[in-house]
């Protein structure tokens, strides 16, 4: 579902397209009502705006400036100090309730699950993409407020990536933290407003997250299947991450050959997920397999041994 807000105050010029209404919004809330205002104020939400994400999120808030607070990036304020009046402390709100609600959530639907895949599957259902895809799929993120001037270009490459993976990528894709953010600081304002029943919080966010990541959905991080692949067919693995300060590339070596390689000029840890999963692309093709078998225990080598410096050998 994706939604369009309300269109900004009638005016004689043609109906600004969905892109345009967005940014008319946030001029509008960027500019100060009346002249005697104190530094760093800033209007409230309109009612319109509030009303709209209450039906996006299928909850009526008793305290409706909550609404506004949740979606108030700190760079909104400036050059001002923000303050208090930002999403930051509902954020750390509503992602300590998600997590003991995910946490209760998994353990009842997988009964015989160890620790571990409860772990990963509770993970990734709270985690930073799967709740920026949250916010994208029912038009959250248009009711950010912000003055922050790279995040709507950040924004909208995680939307045109976005297709390419229907469930979690995970770690290929680099969602902008805010999106995450706006969803946790939401779920704390719920949390807030309803007394902190956490039936009501579960309520929404399942509506919102819905279809969750499951067991058969989750999939594997590529660098952790890459490793165990290798671990079983006595192959050497070595991830170079030397050039990435240079060239902005990442290469997988196995047994000596290059299998695999990815440039992505943001970060470093999508680079070499990416190219670890070249690799395994590459591996799967060569050795005519459909799929990479996958043990369902934990990965022989901790994740926490690959050193973002440097290379990582087995």
């Amino acid at each position: 579902m994706e939604f369009k807000p309300p269109s900004p105050s009638p005016s004689p010029s043609p109906s600004p397209a969905a892109g345009d209404e967005d940014a008319t919004r946030r001029e509008q809330q960027q500019q100060h009502p009346r002249e005697d205002a104190p530094a760093g104020f800033v209007p409230p939400m309109s009612a319109a705006d509030v009303a709209a994400v209450e039906s996006l999120l299928g909850y009526e808030f008793a305290d409706k400036s909550l609404v506004g607070q949740a979606l108030t990036h700190g760079s909104f304020y400036y050059p001002y100090r923000p303050g208090d009046a930002t999403y930051e402390r509902l954020e750390y709100l509503g992602d300590g309730v998600l997590t003991c609600l995910m946490s209760r959530e998994v353990f009842l639907a997988y009964r015989d699950l160890p620790p571990g895949p409860l772990t990963r599957l509770r993970a990734a259902n709270v985690d930073k993409e799967k709740l920026a895809r949250v916010a994208v799929d029912h038009g959250i993120h248009r009711f950010l407020r912000h003055k922050a001037p790279q995040l709507d270009g950040q924004i909208d490459d995680f939307i045109k990536e976005l297709c390419e993976y229907q469930y979690h990528s995970n770690g290929l894709l680099d969602a902008p933290k805010v999106l995450s953010d706006i969803v946790e600081s939401l779920i704390g304002a719920i949390y807030l407003d309803s007394n902190f029943n956490q039936e009501v919080v579960w309520r929404v966010f399942r509506n919102l997250a819905d279809p969750l990541i499951s067991l058969e959905t989750l999939g594997r991080h590529p660098v952790s299947e890459l490793l165990e692949f290798c671990q079983k067919n006595r192959r050497g693995l070595k991830i170079v991450k030397d050039g990435w300060d240079k060239n902005l590339k990442v290469d997988v070596l196995v047994d000596g050959e290059l299998v695999g390689s990815a440039v992505y000029g943001q970060k470093k840890e999508i680079a070499q997920n990416r190219a670890a999963k070249a690799a395994l692309d590459k591996l799967k093709e060569t050795l005519g397999q459909c799929s990479v078998e996958s043990a369902t225990g934990e990965v022989h080598v901790p994740l926490d041994r690959l050193d973002l410096a440097g290379a990582l050998e087995i």
